[in-house]
């Protein structure tokens, strides 16, 4: 399984993004997308995942109401949109999908397939 995330940049706070993440190789029911960030100095945290079963989502509570988690399945790939940006989610995002044997999808033990990540900067 591979993963490309592509669509970071620089931003103005109250600004938008959307994140792609281009799937190759077999990803099948029972598996989970997932978003993660991590900014410097601090740990990888789950932004938002995605079911491959059922389409359900998850959305770490900071990001609620503001990103939204999107699947293509006939382009294979996933979307991170982004709104209302904020100098706080400046980090490097990155894409993982992985079987999901519990019913968190934002745990990072969950992933062992993970992208190369791409940077998201908020700064006026």
């Amino acid at each position: 399984v591979q993963l490309v995330e592509s669509g970071g940049g620089l931003v103005q706070p109250g600004g938008s993004l959307r994140l792609s993440c281009a799937t190759a190789g077999e990803i099948s029911d029972w598996w989970a997308i997932a978003w993660f960030r991590q900014a410097p100095g601090k740990e990888r945290e789950g932004v938002s995942c995605i079911s491959t079963s059922d389409g359900s989502t998850m959305y770490a509570d900071s990001v609620k109401a503001r990103f939204t988690i999107s699947r293509d399945n006939a382009k294979n790939t996933v979307y991170l949109q982004m709104n209302s940006l904020k100098p706080e989610d400046t980090a490097v995002y990155y894409c993982a999908t992985d079987v999901l044997l519990g019913s968190d999808c934002l745990k990072l033990d969950e992933y062992d397939y993970w992208g190369q990540g791409t940077q998201v900067t908020v700064s006026s």
